[in-house]
């Protein structure tokens, strides 16, 4: 048993540095790409574009939710005329980041991963090779530029929707004053507080592209079946992954965050 545990410990240090050694190189492999401004037009049509209607549908019932659940807390306190400062708070810090990034993962990083895979198990990869261009800096380096560029706006997105959905509900449905409720996100939200939002996508969108790119990009050797099963086994265990980094990661930044 304790050999067992040993060589899953070392197979997970081992898979966390290969991840890392393979966003490395995936970052520098973006300065000898050619045409490039087609790559990163199309990823930042993949990543952003095609992930802007799922992440105001969710940024939108989330602060709904938000504002209906909050309304009734705040009522036990005598409390309700803050109810638009802790909505915009806790979607700001919190939850628009963290489920921003889970929507992306789920809507383009599982297509992007399960795309790579088949492309390693249809060969192409090894052609690129065989041509003398670099795969990573053809396949991941575009898609790392545009979620870096794509993360943070539907962040964005999701922010302004989600203290909108709150609105809705505690303004419009439930009575709390309409100049209350802007007064008091003003005066409580900081710059510091988008600007760490803003960080916590950044970071997120370069994780998740790395992980599910990596999962994509080795298929045939992560796998335990070929073909089609071990791209789905790949695609699915990918997801995963990413979903738990972007929660781990996020307690992390969070804890850096409330210290200082």
């Amino acid at each position: 048993m304790i050999q067992r545990l040993g060589r899953q410990g070392i197979n997970v240090i081992s898979e966390f540095g290969g991840i890392a050694l393979f966003g490395v190189t995936s970052i520098s492999a973006i300065v000898s790409q050619r045409h490039i401004r087609e790559k990163i037009s199309r990823s930042i049509y993949e990543i952003g574009v095609r992930c802007v209607p799922i992440t105001l549908i969710v940024g939108l019932f989330m602060g709904l939710v938000l504002g209906l659940n909050l309304f009734y807390v705040l009522a036990k306190f005598s409390s309700e005329a803050v109810l638009g400062q802790v909505v915009a708070l806790a979607v700001i810090q919190q939850i628009g980041p963290v489920f921003t990034a889970i929507m992306i993962v789920a809507q383009a990083g599982s297509a992007l991963s399960a795309e790579i895979g088949i492309q390693r198990n249809a060969e192409q990869i090894d052609a690129l090779q065989t041509m003398r261009i670099n795969p990573k800096g053809f396949l991941v380096s575009p898609r790392l530029f545009a979620a870096i560029l794509c993360f943070p706006i539907l962040t964005a997105l999701f922010n302004l929707v989600g203290i909108i959905g709150g609105h809705i509900t505690g303004v419009e449905l439930l009575g709390v004053d309409h100049g209350s409720y802007w007064n008091r996100i003003y005066e409580g939200v900081a710059f510091i507080d988008v600007m760490h939002s803003m960080l916590k996508a950044l970071i997120f969108g370069v994780l998740t592209t790395i992980i599910f790119t990596y999962q994509g990009f080795f298929t045939n050797l992560i796998s335990s079946v070929p073909g089609a099963r071990g791209v789905s086994q790949t695609t699915t265990r990918a997801v995963v992954i990413c979903c738990i980094s972007i929660l781990a990661c996020n307690y992390v930044l969070t804890s850096f965050m409330l210290a200082k």
